[in-house]
């Protein structure tokens, strides 16, 4: 895969007459609008539902409707829109926001292709596009020899990186889009939105941490570097945001306060007595929650007030480069620990959460035997996730969200998601995750 859109026109060889495809909410840019234009031009009938005025915002006019009901109503409205306009396809990004879990209820027994999208796994430079679910629900093979056999199929996949972020890019749609429903709210007085903060908090905190980013960024780095020199052993533990639908929805935690108490138990019931714990704050975190505070009131209940250590500030990977290990509830952070060869313990079955790359024991074990990943199964991982639930392009780089938008629509209209037998069913995932206590 060269990540580049094919320079036609439009694919003359793709059939899309009778091809009807509902788009719901999109992130935040014009990724959504894109995609549905060029599905158009292949002919595809397309539509799109708006939830909210920055959904209206983001793609109105021809094929666009309103859902101006309350919750309660949405079920029957999709219900009854899919069966309306003989619906062939559903696209939306998140499987777990309340509308897109009920239309895709709806939807799977009418053996509707889904397509759900997400920020890459492989950022930047990446965007997920998967079939019916992610995460705990995606499709993808989670059996070594399945991986390595689908990594075959694709061959030679290009990993350059590609459509660098820009951070106006990841700001200032998101202000517009949520500015405008604060605002215009009455146009659309029963949405229910996806998020737990009120938007305008949450960008003055935003504001003032960023405001302090140089100084917490130099005193992490200070902090680390004193840890470093001591020569002592350390894990890390990335903090993952309260709102995050890996800890709402795929984990069985209400709060990330419950898996930094278990960890820290663990830790210090069973790990090497100079073994330390190394907390990283989330780089979007707008401080909502005093993790500091939470994370030295736990340390001092669990008697490591002298081996844990807060990083609010600074990149992962300087942690990674010296860390025996790295514990996570399920982020991406652990895709990231693996591609530097540092052993993970996910808590919960992550996408990556596979025999041969993931610390397979309990966190007991891992304390104190962390297992690092087969670099040839981690490569082979890398290219079957390239090559079948990755598509080139970016919501967050001007050129990469064309791009993005045009591989999309050649990967739907193709049907082509989870390709080279990526697709296993039921999610291999799943099982493990519901004795777990996952709500799914």
């Amino acid at each position: 895969m060269s990540g580049q859109a094919d320079p036609r026109k439009e694919e003359p060889g793709i059939d899309c007459s009778g091809r009807r495809v509902l788009f719901l909410q999109g992130p935040l840019s014009p990724l959504f609008r894109l995609t549905g234009n060029h599905l158009g031009k292949l002919g595809c009938q397309v539509f799109r539902i708006n939830f909210c005025a920055g959904d209206w915002l983001h793609w109105h006019g021809a094929g666009c409707t309103s859902f101006k009901g309350a919750p309660q109503d949405w079920p029957d409205f999709i219900e009854a829109f899919l069966s309306t306009h003989e619906i062939t396809d559903l696209v939306l990004h998140g499987d777990q926001r309340l509308y897109h879990r009920i239309a895709i209820e709806k939807a799977l027994p009418l053996g509707i292709q889904i397509a759900v999208t997400e920020l890459g796994a492989l950022r930047p430079g990446w965007m997920t596009l998967e079939r019916n679910g992610l995460s705990t629900l995606s499709r993808f093979p989670q059996e070594p020899d399945a991986v390595r056999t689908v990594a075959g199929k694709a061959g030679d996949v290009s990993l350059e990186p590609r459509f660098p972020s820009s951070f106006w890019l990841q700001t200032a749609p998101d202000v517009v889009y949520n500015l405008t429903n604060v605002f215009l709210k009455p146009l659309y007085p029963n949405y229910v939105r996806h998020t737990i903060y009120p938007p305008i908090e949450e960008y003055l905190r935003g504001a003032a941490r960023l405001l302090r980013e140089k100084k917490r960024n130099a005193k992490a780095e200070r902090d680390l570097r004193a840890l470093r020199n001591t020569g002592a052993s350390y894990f890390v533990l990335p903090i993952q945001l309260e709102g995050d639908f890996q800890l709402r929805r795929h984990s069985p935690y209400e709060s990330f306060s419950q898996v930094l108490d278990i960890v820290f138990r663990s830790f210090a019931e069973t790990a090497p007595d100079g073994a330390h714990l190394v907390l990283k704050s989330h780089p979007l975190d707008v401080g909502f929650e005093n993790w500091s505070e939470v994370s030295n009131a736990l340390a001092r209940q669990h008697g490591l007030s002298d081996r844990m250590h807060y990083l609010d500030g600074g990149g992962l990977s300087k942690p990674l480069e010296a860390a025996a290990g790295l514990v996570t509830l399920n982020s991406t952070a652990g895709l990231e620990a693996l591609q530097a060869q540092v052993p993970v313990k996910p808590l919960v079955p992550a996408h990556y959460d596979i025999e041969g790359l993931t610390h397979q024991g309990d966190l007991a074990g891992f304390w104190n035997d962390p297992q690092r990943p087969d670099p040839s199964l981690l490569s082979a991982y890398i290219r079957a996730l390239a090559a079948t639930t990755q598509i080139r392009g970016s919501i967050h780089n001007r050129e990469g969200v064309s791009v993005a938008a045009r591989n999309i629509a050649d990967r739907i209209a193709k049907r082509e998601l989870n390709p080279l037998g990526a697709f296993v069913e039921p999610p291999p995932r799943l099982e493990k995750a519901r004795k777990l206590g996952v709500p799914l």
